[in-house]
């Protein structure tokens, strides 16, 4: 089982998947037009078994506290399997499937499987987490850094959430709902009915992402990309908001893009 980089082709769709580099999605050309911020630290990378930041890196595993390392000082942010080694279990050429086995710090036994599947108009990413002996909280989300610009005029963000996670001095959501306010943002963003953003960039191209997850953080802070990044739960949300994975029960989750020329 190699962790070489694998091409996934569809109509004028090319995606780049690197098992090598934390399974993440290298980049997304479109009629040969890059979307995504190249780069080791950028493309789509999965947040798993946690999505953004941990308080502190702690969080109740049952009776027992946990404690992660702290790579966003003073939290943990962003998973471990974006640092792991991630391994190809088969390909087609549309499809990709890969794999990783939580291993430390994370104190539970599992397995993460990623599903890159490529159609001509729409790439959809589904991700399981596996408990093998015992339960465990944990969320899935992706971190996609889409180009701000794909050389003409600026992308805009369309979507209408329910609202906003108010996010305290230490970047955590406090637990307080507020109406959603302008950005930019590095927010936490509730969606009932599922998360639905559309991206346009005017004149070239329109990507909606949609996922039947309710939570989604917006991060346009950067001069280079903007990041649009569904999960099944919020920031810090391990803590506040756990979804228990048993041998039973994986947890389950995914994201549709779905794009079309203006």
């Amino acid at each position: 089982m190699s962790n070489e980089d694998i091409t996934l082709t569809a109509g004028d769709a090319e995606v780049s998947v690197r098992p090598g580099n934390g399974g993440r999605i290298g980049g997304l050309r479109i009629g040969g037009v890059e979307l995504l911020r190249q780069g080791e630290r950028y493309g789509c990378f999965p947040m798993v078994p946690w999505c953004g930041r941990i308080k502190e890196g702690r969080f109740m595993d049952g009776a027992t506290v946990r404690q992660m390392p702290l790579n966003s000082p003073p939290h943990a942010i962003h998973g471990t399997a974006r640092d792991g080694d991630w391994h190809t279990a088969r390909t087609s050429a549309d499809e990709a499937v890969i794999t990783h086995d939580l291993a430390d710090p994370w104190p539970h036994r599992g397995r993460v499987t990623h599903v890159v599947a490529l159609a001509e108009d729409s790439l959809t990413l589904t991700m399981s987490v596996e408990a093998y002996d015992d339960s465990f909280p944990a969320q899935i989300g992706w971190h996609p850094w889409f180009n701000r610009s794909l050389g003409g005029e600026d992308v805009r963000l369309d979507f209408k959430p329910a609202w906003q996670e108010e996010r305290g001095a230490d970047h955590l959501p406090t637990g307080n709902r507020l109406d959603p306010r302008p950005g930019p943002w590095d927010d936490c963003f509730g969606m009932p009915g599922g998360v639905d953003v559309t991206l346009t960039w005017p004149g070239q191209l329109e990507l909606r992402v949609t996922s039947r997850e309710e939570w989604v953080v917006v991060y346009d802070e950067q001069a280079e990309a903007v990041c649009v990044e569904p999960q099944t739960g919020p920031p810090n949300g391990l803590n506040t908001l756990p979804r228990l994975v048993t041998p039973l029960e994986p947890l389950e989750a995914s994201t549709t893009w779905s794009w079309r020329r203006l």
